[in-house]
């Protein structure tokens, strides 16, 4: 591949000033509406290029189809990133830093100086030697998930319009909203993306692949207590606050949870308790690379809230079992030239891929599931979710080149 003339670091610039965080607990969809404000932006830069079906609807999804310049009958592919950051920190008002030929040193943050990016702590920090490196300030995330993914997919885009010498067949761009909040691909209709298959722009270190997350369920715990006037209550009160925390406290602490759950290992998490005398509530995520051991999670939740039950006999509980997403491995076995493509374009990058499992989920797993086959390619992006969240610019280059590395590849 002839040197490219990158615009993916002034892209990555500008994204991740735009306030784009999801809201976990709003019903709308989007949930929040600042996120409609970077795909605005992305419909019209991609128009700009000259991708003139461009369209987002009316759940803020924006698929562009760039058209294939060869003869050839070859898989239509398409890329997709999410629009959104996460609610875990603030993403208002972020300040991007780009810190150019970093050389190994602690890297300070302007607006607190409390915190800082050591080589000691974040290891990845050690093979970026003369990189590039983004930011933010030291008040917000930076937004690197998935920001890096949205600007890698627009170079992308970019460099195949502008560069007939890279031979793709149809190529499909795919932006979401509130895949931080697990409504990613919710109300995607697939029609809408008529492409064979395709891959998430939205993982870590360079040259990770991912073929593989978790299976995920939330549950939710309600307890009905026995209410009565405190100044009267012995022998009748049944606090529903207390009840649940008592079973909380009961589930395991040295094994199935985040805490402490190796990297193969899948977890019980507690995200939300609420509620009052009477009813009291207790929301619950269960993950694990083997679906079936989540009923056996929502089994241990209901027998050791029974357990706890049998001290409090005027009291009920109810629990709502749901499934969030599958791991994406079940069906890409199935299929094993869409991840091969992956590891061969990344080689052809001059990457030898890192294949790992992804402790979580992306759209991508959900996408899976409608039919459309997804696996994750690298993005660059590090320490997510935090104010120490940062990128190389340089990574994100190479996830350009495997991108148009793969539309090649597909037409061969």
């Amino acid at each position: 591949m002839e040197k490219l003339n990158y615009t993916v670091k002034e892209r990555f610039l500008e994204y991740v000033k735009i306030d784009t965080q999801s809201d976990p607990y709003s019903q709308s969809y989007p949930s929040t509406e600042k996120q409609k404000d970077l795909t605005q932006k992305l419909k019209e830069e991609l128009i700009a290029m000259g991708i003139a079906e461009t369209k987002i609807d009316e759940f803020n999804y924006l698929i562009a189809k760039i058209n294939s310049n060869v003869n050839n009958d070859v898989p239509s592919i398409f890329f997709c990133a999410h629009v959104d950051t996460a609610p875990d920190c603030s993403g208002t008002n972020v300040k991007p830093i780009l810190r150019s030929n970093y050389q190994g040193e602690i890297l300070k943050f302007p607006d607190d100086q409390k915190i800082s990016l050591n080589p000691k702590d974040h290891p990845n920090l050690k093979t970026k030697i003369g990189h590039d490196l983004i930011t933010a300030s030291g008040l917000t995330l930076l937004g690197s998930d998935d920001k890096s993914g949205v600007a890698i997919i627009m170079d992308a885009a970019y460099q195949l319009i502008n560069n007939d010498s890279i031979p793709h067949g149809d190529v499909y761009i795919l932006f979401t909203p509130d895949e931080e909040v697990g409504k990613g691909v919710l109300h995607l209709d697939v029609k809408k993306l008529p492409a064979e298959f395709g891959y998430t722009l939205d993982g870590g270190d360079i040259g990770e692949l991912n073929a593989e997350n978790f299976s995920a369920d939330g549950l939710v715990l309600n307890i009905n207590g026995r209410s009565a006037h405190p100044g009267y209550a012995k022998d009748h009160m049944e606090n529903a606050i207390k009840i649940a925390a008592e079973i909380v406290s009961a589930l395991p602490k040295d094994k199935l949870c985040p805490e402490k759950a190796g990297i193969e290992d899948g977890f019980i998490h507690p995200t939300k308790i609420e509620g009052d005398l009477g009813k009291a509530s207790v929301s619950f995520i269960l993950r694990d690379f083997e679906t079936n051991k989540l009923a056996e999670y929502g089994d241990l939740i209901k027998k050791t809230t029974e357990k706890i039950l049998e001290s409090y006999p005027n009291s009920t509980y109810e629990i709502i079992q749901k499934e969030q997403y599958r791991n994406m491995k079940d069906i890409l076995e199935k299929h094993p030239h869409i991840f091969d493509l992956a590891v061969r374009a990344c080689r052809k990058s001059g990457i030898e891929p890192v294949i790992k499992k992804i402790r979580g989920g992306t759209d991508g797993a959900v996408l899976t599931y409608k039919g459309l086959p997804c696996p994750n390619i690298f993005a660059g992006e590090q320490a997510i979710h935090s104010k120490l969240e940062w990128v190389s610019v340089q990574d994100m280059e190479k996830s350009v080149d495997t991108i148009l590395n793969i539309c090649e590849l597909n037409t061969i």
